[in-house]
């Protein structure tokens, strides 16, 4: 059993000044019982806690280190911007280059605004297609999450077509009462909520590979329907690609399938590692921001240029490396590792992966929505999680979570990793 002494006596300390101990509740190890270990530092796949435990690391900073962490080129980009002014609050010339940047690459988008975080993007594209369209109502998917935003921090009503009730205390009911939340990969219920309602619903959000409650796929045709209800009603689709957005392929979900929505938020991947969100879309529904137009939006740190140094730089070395290719080939070892070490077993647990991203279900049979990770062995998971970590494996804290693979994951971590899952496996499933 490894030392974690030090992260024991941090975590007592923090809990009298932040609440739970935490700045964000997963990371308080809540789902998985005991308590989290503090990092002291991180390179290329591995993370070292503040007692010297070495880990390989899979939560990637949960997405951004995609590169691996603290990759030279973007710690060299954020150093130089950093000697000519870590904040300005007027227009730098990494915004523009970032914007074009973006707009190349995802095919939906022909403006692009930077904020601060996923949530700010998810929050500002609601308040933007309820401006645009002159309509309420909005649409989410129950397992996708959309950040803190009160009208989308919100669960299925009592019916599956009613409106959403507040999941969070503080939320006032009315405001979730504007949001109907439906099962995702449920096509019947899509195709009579718009039947009913299509005319009043001003947009539709969801992840388009939801990756907040675990990892599940779009069944074959979900996403299209979706993109052929939302232009028949005049409803405005918005894919939430802050995590899959520059990881599953260079231009997200979107390149992959070719399912183009009217408005796409991002983050993640494309701020290096600190602090970033960017929402965009058709340029038509854009200038409706102002100053251009009547929707509010504005944030003193956004296009912040260390941020932005620092996306600039990665998505660069994605490119010179030609790394979505090799996130792919990584990806399909790791997947491969895997299912060995189920089939070692004799087990048959769901595994899903796209690209650099996977996710490891204690249940069998089919995972498309979030009944169906309910039926997961929460407790084998916790066994597993614990049992990994203590041989030098993290994975993501929660059966919910999805997991990360970077460049910087080669051969040695990719056989340790399948050695340590089939031991951890076998403990979880004894």
């Amino acid at each position: 059993m490894p030392d974690r002494s030090l992260s024991e006596k941090l975590f007592r300390a923090a809990k009298e000044v932040i609440p739970g101990g935490v700045n964000s509740p997963v990371r308080a190890f809540r789902n998985v019982g005991g308590e989290p270990f503090f990092a002291q530092r991180a390179r290329g796949a591995r993370v070292w806690d503040v007692d010297g435990n070495e880990m390989i690391d899979y939560v990637g900073t949960w997405g951004p280190a995609i590169l691996g962490h603290a990759p030279s080129v973007v710690i060299d980009a954020v150093t130089q911007a950093a000697k000519e002014g870590v904040s300005f609050g007027i227009p730098n010339r990494h915004e523009v280059e970032i914007a074009r940047m973006i707009r190349d690459f995802v095919p939906s988008v022909e403006k692009v605004r930077m904020v601060n975080s996923g949530t700010e993007a998810t929050m500002s594209a609601i308040r933007l297609a309820r401006g645009y369209t002159g309509r309420d109502k909005i649409v989410k998917f129950e397992g996708c999450y959309h950040g803190h935003v009160d009208s989308l921090l919100v669960a299925a009503g009592s019916g599956a077509l009613t409106f959403g009730q507040p999941d969070s205390a503080g939320i006032p009911s009315d405001f979730a009462k504007l949001t109907i939340c439906l099962p995702f990969n449920r096509p019947d219920l899509l195709q009579e909520l718009f039947e009913k309602q299509g005319d009043e619903i001003a947009a539709v959000i969801l992840e388009p590979v939801p990756a907040n409650a675990g990892l599940y796929l779009p069944k074959t045709g979900f996403l299209q329907l979706l993109r052929d209800l939302t232009s028949k009603h005049g409803t405005v689709l918005i894919f939430d690609e802050v995590m899959t957005g520059f990881r599953v392929a260079k231009g997200g979900v979107q390149e992959k399938t070719g399912i183009t929505p009217d408005l796409t938020a991002m983050g993640k991947v494309i701020g290096g590692g600190l602090p970033v969100g960017a929402f965009g879309g058709k340029a038509e529904i854009m200038d409706h921001l102002a100053p251009l137009g009547p929707v509010y939006q504005a944030g003193t740190l956004s296009g912040n240029p260390l941020a932005m140094a620092a996306g600039i730089a990665q998505l660069k070395e994605m490119e010179r490396r030609d790394g979505w290719n090799l996130l792919e080939q990584i990806g399909q070892s790791f997947e491969t590792a895997v299912r060995d070490a189920l089939s070692a077993l004799g087990r048959d647990l769901a595994f899903h992966r796209i690209g650099s991203m996977f996710c490891l279900f204690f249940t069998e049979g089919p995972v498309d929505n979030l009944d169906d990770v309910k039926r997961s062995d929460f407790e084998a998971f916790r066994k597993f999680f614990w049992a990994a970590l203590d041989r030098g494996v993290y994975f993501a804290p929660s059966q919910y979570e999805a997991g990360f693979i970077s460049l910087a994951h080669g051969e040695s971590e990719i056989a340790k990793t399948a050695e340590v899952t089939c031991e951890a496996l076998k403990i979880a499933l004894a």
